[in-house]
């Protein structure tokens, strides 16, 4: 009952759903523009991201890491290169939803700034998620729409990889270096054989995505894996995403059925820097997921998507679902006023957006 509740209150979902059936009055879905190897493939990633956050190994690496900070600023970039690495491998949505309690926690123990840490938490997972093809949702449907390779996908998430931690490290520099008393470590255990099972399935997941092994067995093993552990872990995946991929594959195979909306599209889509903005701009007021579905329908342009989608997930709330689960973590965990941290974080989103799409709009002219 509550995965039920949790699907029908999603409003992307719901934004989805509406306008896929509106779309049905004009065409009808062909079965050939379903991605099957994208919706196997996040639904894999979905249910893997669920066993390792079964298994804490994000909170053991949190508690390790900051029992050495002694100083605000070493707190901080500790918890956001966290968020970094964990949004590489634990998705974005995950990261702030574990990283941003524990955080508030120890701010309040010991009345630090609450609002730019969480900001940066939120950032850092951002930036991590979109260095893998698992990290964002979206990468995903990228690399199979463009049947990208590793070494090409790889070959444009680590020069903004490299460019955003550059522009972290200036933030880093303007925070205070305030003592604080060193963290106690929680005494978490982490139980090791599941943990490597699940690495070993991670790993053949990963091959699953670039196609070296047919996707269907990576999302079948991760699935006999959760159940083995504990039935539950199931409970926890994230069905509202895949039905939203769903949809929106429905969508866009009723719209590619209309001349005069193709006709549109292909004039916001029909150079490099028109999709890389087009995919910025989109996100802003539908998230990145769905824009990059659309988009990607429409443009051959692969790199100019991939970062334009990734960026896109900064600046407005719904231009990604972690900044949605940034607020919510924050509203439920915070001692400090709701409305101004709204207004700061999103002063900050947008100037992240802005300074990172000159960055991404560099990259596409290297």
């Amino acid at each position: 009952m509550t995965v039920l509740k949790n699907i029908a209150k999603d409003r992307i979902l719901q934004i989805t759903v509406l306008i896929t059936i509106i779309s049905l009055f004009f065409a009808r879905p062909r079965l050939a523009d379903i991605n099957f190897h994208t919706l196997f493939s996040v639904a894999a990633m979905l249910t893997l991201i669920q066993i390792y956050a079964y298994l804490h190994v994000l909170d053991v690496l949190a508690y390790k890491l900051t029992s050495i900070a002694d100083n605000t600023r070493k707190l901080n970039i500790l918890f956001t290169v966290l968020a970094v690495i964990s949004g590489m491998f634990l998705g974005n949505d995950i990261t702030a939803l574990t990283l941003i309690p524990l955080y508030l926690s120890i701010a309040k123990k010991y009345k630090l700034p609450q609002i730019l840490p969480v900001t940066l938490i939120g950032m850092g997972a951002n930036i991590g998620a979109a260095f893998t093809p698992w990290g964002n949702p979206h990468n995903i449907f990228l690399v199979s729409r463009y049947d990208v390779s590793a070494a090409q996908f790889f070959g444009w998430a680590i020069p903004y990889l490299i460019a955003s931690l550059i522009i972290l490290g200036i933030v880093f520099l303007f925070i205070p270096k305030e003592k604080i008393p060193l963290q106690k470590t929680e005494s978490i255990k982490i139980s090791w054989r599941p943990t490597l099972i699940t690495t070993a399935v991670f790993i053949f997941f990963f091959f699953g995505v670039f196609r070296i092994v047919d996707i269907i067995w990576p999302m079948l093993l991760a699935i006999a894996l959760a159940l083995l552990i504990n039935p539950r872990i199931m409970l926890k995946v994230d069905y509202a995403l895949l039905l939203t991929f769903t949809g929106f594959f429905i969508f866009v195979s009723d719209i590619q059925q209309i001349p005069a909306i193709v006709g549109i599209i292909h004039m916001w889509v029909n150079s490099e820097t028109s999709t890389y903005l087009t995919s910025i701009i989109s996100s802003q007021v539908m998230s990145n997921v769905p824009s990059t579905i659309l988009v990607g329908k429409f443009t051959n342009y692969a790199e100019a998507l991939f970062l334009g989608s990734n960026i896109g997930g900064f600046g407005s709330v719904v231009g990604s679902m972690a900044n949605m689960l940034v607020l919510k973590t924050f509203n439920q965990h915070a001692s400090v006023s709701k409305n101004k941290f709204f207004i700061e974080w999103t002063i900050m989103q947008f100037i992240g957006l802005i300074i990172l799409t000159i960055v991404g709009w560099l990259l596409l002219m290297i």
